[in-house]
């Protein structure tokens, strides 16, 4: 049993769960993704299983399977809530069929390619995204010691083999009408499967928490790199644009990718080179459908920064000196008028002699 059979088996890792739990079309809008990413390794060794699965939602770790531990394991809270063990033990079972196939094709593959030993691996990646107004899509990706092997096009239907071996398969799949299969797998199970889970986890997929901006200005040898950095936003999707004098200068811009926070939202950045002179000039846009209209960011330089806190502190200060002098002046008014009393009941007592102090 060579590639061509153990591959289609890795689909039904994640999408046999789908089977399993009688997946109905549930309300879910888009934009959503369902990753499913397999490792597995001719040579295992201690920290590294000889077969790792797990998959993703929206960008987020959301269950997970190796060799070693022989379980399917959730990770997010509302997979751990929503998941019986009875399916659990299902996709776990899956799993070992899967990692069964993946040591066959790391037993075919080296021979294929005149390779006569040493440590090799196997990876897949596929899933399907929802999409705004209920359109769909969905992929399907090998590759093998690091390297592309075949890709299917669900648009076109097509398989993209990347080497001369990789055409081998590519020819069985097409003789075996693979196409059909897949697209069948990714484009209706693969979506019902992540229409279930957003109806499981919708109020924490579908929460919207907006970035926090902050812009930063670097110059060195007459050359301003200014960046704008955006933290703690959900869902992934989000759009940060450099402007000068409004005109979006994509060009210029250089990105970075979005990456996941340990709590689930995401960070990212972008960056521009400009004139120190110019700096007024630009303005960093963010969208991101926490906010309601798109947010305009300017550099501020350390020196109006600190000038504006200096100022804050020092007028803090004032009210606080204001407050403690008036504070003092009125113990001392009140200490006063107690001495004033005092020595008017003493001055009743000794027969008015008080009318002669105050003469």
């Amino acid at each position: 049993m060579g590639p061509c059979r153990a591959l289609g088996l890795g689909l039904g890792l994640g999408l046999g769960l789908g089977l399993l739990l009688g997946v109905l079309g549930g309300a879910a809008s888009g934009p959503h993704s369902l990753r499913y990413f397999i490792v597995a390794v001719s040579e295992p060794s201690p920290g590294v299983p000889q077969f790792v699965a797990f998959a993703e939602m929206d960008g987020n770790v959301i269950a997970r399977y190796d060799s070693e531990t022989v379980r399917m394991v959730p990770v997010a809270d509302w997979m751990a809530d929503n998941l019986y063990q009875q399916y659990r033990d299902s996709v776990a079972q899956l799993s070992q069929r899967a990692q069964q196939n993946t040591q066959v094709d790391l037993g075919t593959l080296p021979g294929r390619y005149n390779q006569s030993g040493g440590a090799h691996t196997l990876q897949e990646m596929y899933g399907c995204d929802l999409l705004e107004g209920g359109r769909s899509s969905g992929f399907y990706q090998m590759a093998y010691d690091g390297r592309d092997f075949i890709a299917f096009d669900m648009g076109t239907m097509t398989f993209t083999a990347a080497d001369v071996v990789a055409e081998i398969t590519k020819r069985k799949w097409e003789d075996e009408g693979e196409a059909d299969g897949r697209k069948q797998r990714l484009e209706n199970i693969c979506i019902e499967v992540l229409r279930k889970y957003v109806s499981y986890g919708q109020a924490a997929l579908e929460r919207k928490e907006p970035p926090t901006v902050r812009v930063l200005g670097k110059e060195a040898q007459g050359i301003l790199t200014l960046y704008c950095r955006a933290y703690g936003f959900y869902p992934r999707l989000i759009t940060i644009s450099w402007l000068k004098n409004g005109e979006v200068r994509d060009h210029e811009t250089e990105r970075g990718s979005i990456v996941p926070n340990s709590d689930g939202t995401y960070y990212t950045w972008a960056s521009i080179v400009a004139r120190p002179e110019d700096k007024d000039k630009y303005r960093c846009r963010v969208e991101h459908a926490s906010m309601l209209e798109p947010g305009l960011f300017a550099w501020e330089p350390e020196s109006k920064l600190f000038t504006i806190v200096l100022a804050v502190v020092v007028a803090i200060v004032a009210v606080i000196i204001m407050i403690a002098g008036f504070a003092f002046w009125k113990y001392k008014s009140a200490k006063k008028k107690k001495g004033y009393g005092m020595a008017s009941s003493t001055d009743g007592e000794s027969g008015g002699s008080g009318t002669a102090i105050t003469a």
